[in-house]
């Protein structure tokens, strides 16, 4: 059966507080009056206290500012990707070492990497391959523009790796540098990104083993809520990625979750007091809300998901796995978890382990 037997991670060098990226927006950005007096709502309501950036611009002062400029300028499409190229290589390297501490990694047979945040051929696989030493036929699957969910997408296509092949270790990393596509602009989809997105980097070691402790996985279920199709999106500009992110998503996930997770859980025979741990993605502290309503349960059933929102933010694709590290670092044997990310689509996808 195929097992999480490690999960590493890693964030850049500068940690901001919620309060500076807020100082940062109200001073970078040309507001008007009405979004001087909703950005701090939305910053107070946002459930973040820290997060991370390639960037040390968020905690500086107008005149101090490096990538954004003393004007904040807006960087073109071919400065952000040189600078994605750079700094994600960086992470994600960071995120394998914490995740393979133990482990030869010219053992790894697979290699899967994620990312919605930066596009290029030869891309992150193929930097990464190089700069690790990978063998020149291990066998490559890239993952991008999926989103938040992307993480569960790669363990599903990690697990049938395991499944055909006995003998295979699959290695996924999942690396977003989401500030990279700040928008200076009122929009209000550009202004409710600018309360959640952080960089950061997961890394994970699937494979058959009946001997280290992990996560065994026992089933994927997806689904789409096409109704909530334009309520989320993330498409190219020349100034960078844009996103669309409408305050109907929460509402559309608590009306579908319930059959997303009950459709997964009859599979297996379990119902959701067999759940001992739930990772649900923290895409915001709305969403966290509307989950946790939906499914009648209590704050402290969502610890790590709210835990990994307050300190680390929303890092799109890499955030489930930030969760997970931390339930895998408290569960015990015969734990069941129940794992789900949403994202463009509507999409949710979820995984169902076992300690």
């Amino acid at each position: 059966m195929p097992k999480i037997i490690s999960i590493g991670t890693a964030t850049p060098d500068y940690k901001h507080s919620q309060h500076d990226i807020m100082e940062f927006m109200l001073d970078a950005v040309s507001t008007d009056e009405k979004t001087r007096k909703l950005l701090p709502i939305l910053y107070h309501r946002s459930g973040i206290e820290t997060r991370f950036s390639v960037f040390p611009d968020f905690s500086q002062k107008r005149g101090q500012w490096d990538f954004f400029g003393n004007n904040c300028s807006v960087p073109s499409l071919e400065n952000r990707m040189n600078i994605f190229t750079e700094k994600a290589l960086e992470i994600s390297v960071k995120a394998i070492e914490n995740c393979l501490q133990n482990i030869d990694i010219q053992e790894v047979t697979h290699f899967i990497t994620v990312t919605c945040t930066g596009l290029s051929a030869p891309g992150l696989d193929i930097l990464l391959m190089q700069k690790l030493s990978l063998k020149p036929e291990i066998v490559r699957t890239s993952i991008n523009f999926m989103g938040c969910y992307a993480a569960i997408h790669a363990l599903k296509i990690a697990d049938a790796f395991c499944r055909a092949d006995a003998n295979a270790r699959v290695l996924v990393v999942c690396t977003e540098l989401c500030t990279l596509h700040f928008q200076k602009t009122n929009e209000t989809d550009s202004v409710l990104s600018s309360t959640l997105f952080a960089d950061g980097s997961a890394a994970c070691l699937v494979e058959n083993n009946n001997v280290e402790n992990g996560f065994e996985i026992k089933k994927f279920y997806s689904k789409i809520a096409l109704q909530g199709k334009t309520d989320m999106a993330w498409n190219l500009s020349s100034t960078g990625f844009l996103m669309t992110l409408t305050n109907h998503i929460p509402q559309l996930i608590k009306k579908e979750i319930n059959s997303l997770i009950n459709s997964a859980l009859t599979d297996l025979k379990l119902s959701k007091t067999d759940i001992n741990h739930w990772a649900i993605h923290p895409g915001g502290k709305n969403i966290l809300e509307a989950t946790q309503q939906a499914l009648s349960l209590q704050i402290d059933d969502l610890f790590s998901s709210y835990n990994i929102l307050k300190n680390y933010g929303n890092m799109s694709s890499p955030t489930i796995l930030f969760v997970l590290k931390e339930i895998m670092e408290k569960s015990k044997t015969d734990e069941n978890i129940f794992a789900v990310a949403f994202g463009p689509g509507i999409t949710m996808e979820s995984v169902v382990l076992k300690m």
